[in-house]
């Protein structure tokens, strides 16, 4: 008989692992997350110091994070895509193709939500 699957804060603490656990690979594997995590590095403290009241810090700072996020959500699917066959497959070069217009798209998405906050203060 297995372990029964763990709950309550011994459950939590295992999926802190695991986060850290894709944190630290997607970091080693994916330049491309490499870099949005350098970007973040000055761009965050300079989002809070250019907000002018606590919702646009959030607004600046959140559309920040999504970059990472989706990055990350994209790196997940390319890994599980690559796992199943590295032959060329249109399904697959579809998903892959998909998961980098939602990066981009995110990335669109962050310049014009800094722009529209920041151009009108220029």
């Amino acid at each position: 008989m297995s372990d029964p699957k763990p709950k309550g804060l011994q459950r939590l603490i295992r999926a802190f692992g695991y986060s850290i656990k894709g944190f630290k690979a997607c970091f080693a594997l994916e330049e491309a997350f490499r870099q949005e995590v350098f970007l973040l590095i000055p761009l965050i403290p300079l989002g809070l110091w250019l907000g002018e009241s606590p919702v646009e810090r959030a607004i600046l700072v959140g559309s920040l994070l999504i970059v990472p996020i989706v990055e990350l959500l994209n790196s997940a699917i390319e890994a599980n895509v690559d796992r199943i066959g590295l032959e060329r497959h249109e399904l697959s070069g579809r998903a892959k193709d998909i998961a980098s217009a939602a990066v981009l798209l995110s990335i669109v998405f962050c310049v014009v939500i800094w722009g529209l906050i920041l151009i009108p203060k220029l």
